[in-house]
């Protein structure tokens, strides 16, 4: 009895899900977005990402399903349907995916990356990597479905759901975005504090790290282009991924090539490295794999105030992320049109500790203020919590969008 009534429960709130992704609205977003990620001008978008909050708000955390798989698709419609109701510039796609499971992640180094718990707070005791040496320990990765596992998720979805909305399969390679950035791996591979000593020390070995990585990448993605494994829903920017330049995202659309995708790629773990070897260590490593696609998007939570000049080595870069602890002023300088801006202001400013609506207006008027003329999207994310106060979210939107309307 409980399968078919976890089943109902989620033809329910797909059918809501389908119904919101309906509105008119969307279509109008899709081409605000298209025309901002073109670099063509707009208002400020503004979004809501996700972030810890979601806990907090009952909305998304109401479970009725019993079932582990398909509460894990309540959760997420649920928390659509809350964002939803936001009214912030996001972009509610009509279908659900299943994710393809593979059989071949990471790099194979034995040991794992252990860490001790203090309260709150987390300390690294033992990195993977003990020293640069140990990429000897590192496998050749290659692309590899579960395919027996893939399709047992996806039917179990197809069958509950599928009468009510589409189902695509996304079978894009395990290493992507951050497990493609080489930055993310080398970091919980070898530890921040130990390559930026590697740098000084043995850089030629570190350089044979990531000649490594950079040829894993490549290879694992050129396996999946060939065997027709990139579909039109693979798109990642850290926003939503419409631009004239490239096809629309779409289900089940596969045999697509890297050139007709975003790339997002990130240097989290170089946000205290210099310019030069940032340069030097990471990125000429990673343009290889950039180069492939047909739209990049640079930077997650790193400051790239001072790498602007060094970014524009990226021949098809089109947004950067510009976070919190930037120089909002000498980025927007150094930006200017060239490129769409991706800024987050400080959520723990906006709706993490308090909520001061006349701050709120403040931050985001000089930041809209300092950015006129560009193409700027407002990204609300990483919001660790809300003080049980989810509204603050909304409240936010509201100030954002009354904000930014008037700029359009």
């Amino acid at each position: 009895m409980s399968r078919e009534n976890d089943i109902a429960i989620l033809q329910s709130l797909a059918q809501q899900y389908l119904e919101s992704t309906e509105d008119p609205r969307q279509n109008e977003l899709r081409q605000l977005w298209r025309d901002h990620n073109s670099l063509k001008p707009t208002r400020p978008l503004v979004w809501v990402r996700s972030g810890g909050f979601e806990n907090e708000v009952p909305e998304i955390t109401h479970r009725e399903c019993e079932d582990d798989f398909y509460a894990g698709y309540e959760r997420f419609l649920r928390d659509q349907l809350w964002r939803y109701s936001l009214g912030d510039d996001t972009i509610f796609e009509p279908w659900l995916t299943v994710s393809a499971g593979h059989q071949c992640t990471g790099w194979d180094i034995d040991d794992t990356m252990e860490l001790t718990r203090d309260g709150l707070s987390f300390k690294t005791t033992h990195y993977p990597m003990e020293t640069l040496d140990d990429v000897e320990r590192m496998r050749v990765p290659w692309h590899e479905i579960d395919e027996r596992g893939t399709a047992e998720r996806f039917e179990k979805l197809h069958d509950a759901v599928g009468n009510v909305i589409p189902i695509d399969l996304d079978r894009q390679p395990a290493y992507r975005n951050w497990m493609a950035d080489l930055s993310s791996d080398l970091g919980s591979l070898r530890g921040i504090e130990h390559f930026m000593l590697d740098m000084m020390d043995e850089p030629e070995k570190l350089h044979r790290v990531m000649g490594f990585m950079r040829d894993g990448v490549l290879k694992v993605q050129q396996e999946a282009e060939d065997a027709g494994d990139y579909g039109l829903s693979a798109h990642f920017n850290l926003s939503m991924p419409y631009a004239g330049d490239l096809p629309d995202p779409k289900p089940n659309v596969r045999g697509v090539k890297r050139s007709d995708l975003w790339c997002f790629t990130a240097a989290q773990e170089f946000t205290l490295v210099s310019p030069a070897m940032h340069d030097e260590f990471l990125l000429q490593y990673q343009l290889p794999i950039m180069s492939n696609f047909g739209l990049v998007c640079y930077g997650c939570c790193e400051d790239l105030t001072n790498k602007i000049d060094m970014l524009r080595q990226i021949p098809n870069l089109r947004r950067i992320g510009v976070t919190p602890t930037a120089n909002l002023k000498r980025c927007v300088e150094q930006i200017g049109t060239d490129y769409a801006i991706s800024y987050r202001p400080n959520p723990a400013q906006m709706v993490c500790v308090g909520f001061d609506e006349d701050f709120v207006r403040r931050e985001l008027t000089d930041a809209m203020e300092t950015a006129r003329g560009t193409y700027m999207a407002i990204s609300l994310k990483d919001i660790s919590t809300v003080q049980g106060d989810p509204t603050r979210i909304s409240r936010w939107v509201r100030i954002a969008r009354e904000l930014a309307e008037p700029l359009g």
